[in-house]
């Protein structure tokens, strides 16, 4: 019976998700340009260490080396800044680097390699660590989910380096002859995890601009206060809160101020994130709707949720009870509130 090498079964499953993605056409190209990344490196992987093709020998390090600035543009263009196409370029650097000591210094291609990772995994904690609101094109009704699935991500990148460690070990131990085995499933688990996580709608922005740095970190109180009022204002005005794909980005657009400026206000005046500050004007709503005698569910995506676990649990935040609980109390006929 022929048993399938688990670098060719991963780059199957990010073959038939690469294509999903294509034909559908409901991520940016940078996603699907790492999903095709990590599926070819799947697919080197196979060809080297499982069928012994020494052609694709010096093409693993390479093609491994696409993958780090791949996710980190990703990242970049869909959580911090659209893309820049001059400045982006820069990042082709890595896999030039690594191609060089392919041809010119194969000795130090395991640090280099594994330098590349640690360095791109390290750079995405490092702009995570300020907060969520980094996130400024993170969609808000996903509230934290985009933090923690680029998180995951970075520390997939983190690990992978790991493996030139676990490879050291087994050559002093066992002369090396576990390495064809340790690089397939610890490459295979990281390229499946990086390629999964990219596809979650969480990460996707749409349709943003580029916004404006900062130029005033730490604005006086009553300045705060002024871009409160003005934010309420624009908020019950045009119920910006409605859309579900909103974003701080967008906010800040329509306010004409830094994104970093409003969240920082955002911070010290309500002493919420972003996020939860939108997410108190759409439970509003949906209070209201529920009220009237909207289902739930239909109260939910009108006010701006995407996901029934994130509505249920602002609501419980703010209301202190569930939809379902607050609908019982407030009297709203039971037709009216299926379960929630």
């Amino acid at each position: 019976m022929p048993v399938v090498p688990i670098p060719l079964f991963v780059a199957v499953v990010l073959g038939f998700l690469l294509i999903r993605s294509l034909i559908i056409g409901d991520r940016p190209w940078l996603f699907q340009a790492l999903l095709a990344a990590c599926m070819v490196q799947s697919i080197v992987i196979t060809l080297n260490q499982h069928y012994g093709l020494s052609l694709f020998h010096p093409v693993q390090p390479v093609t491994a080396s696409l993958v780090p600035p791949l996710a980190y543009l990703a990242f970049r263009s869909s959580a911090l800044l659209p893309l820049r196409p001059t400045q982006d370029l820069l990042h082709a650097i890595a896999p030039a680097f690594v191609a060089f000591c392919v041809a010119f210094a194969p000795a130090t291609l395991d640090p280099v390699v594994a330098s590349v990772f640690i360095v791109y995994g390290a750079a995405m904690l490092w702009q995570m660590s300020l907060g969520r609101d980094v996130l400024v094109l993170a969609r808000l009704d996903a509230d934290g989910m985009p933090l923690l699935i680029w998180r995951a991500i970075a520390i997939a990148l983190l690990l992978s380096a790991a493996t030139d460690a676990v490879i050291l070990l087994d050559q002093a131990l066992s002369g090396g002859q576990w390495r064809p085995w340790i690089v397939s499933v610890f490459s295979s688990l990281t390229l499946l995890a990086l390629g999964l996580l990219s596809l979650s709608r969480e990460i996707d922005a749409r349709g943003e601009e580029r916004i404006a740095p900062s130029t005033d970190p730490a604005p006086i109180d009553e300045a705060d206060q002024q871009i409160i009022d003005r934010l309420e204002h624009l908020l019950r005005t045009e119920r910006l809160y409605l859309d579900a794909d909103l974003t701080l980005g967008r906010l800040a657009r329509r306010m004409r101020s830094p994104a970093k400026q409003l969240s920082a206000a955002i911070n010290r005046v309500a002493g919420e994130n972003v996020s939860r500050y939108v997410n108190r004007f759409r439970i509003a709503h949906a209070r209201a709707r529920i009220a009237e005698g909207a289902a739930i569910t239909a109260a939910m995506y009108e006010s701006g949720f995407n996901t029934k676990s994130n509505f249920n649990r602002e609501f419980l935040r703010i209301e202190g009870c569930s939809p379902r609980d607050w609908a019982a109390r407030h009297g709203v006929p039971a037709l009216a509130r299926p379960a929630s």
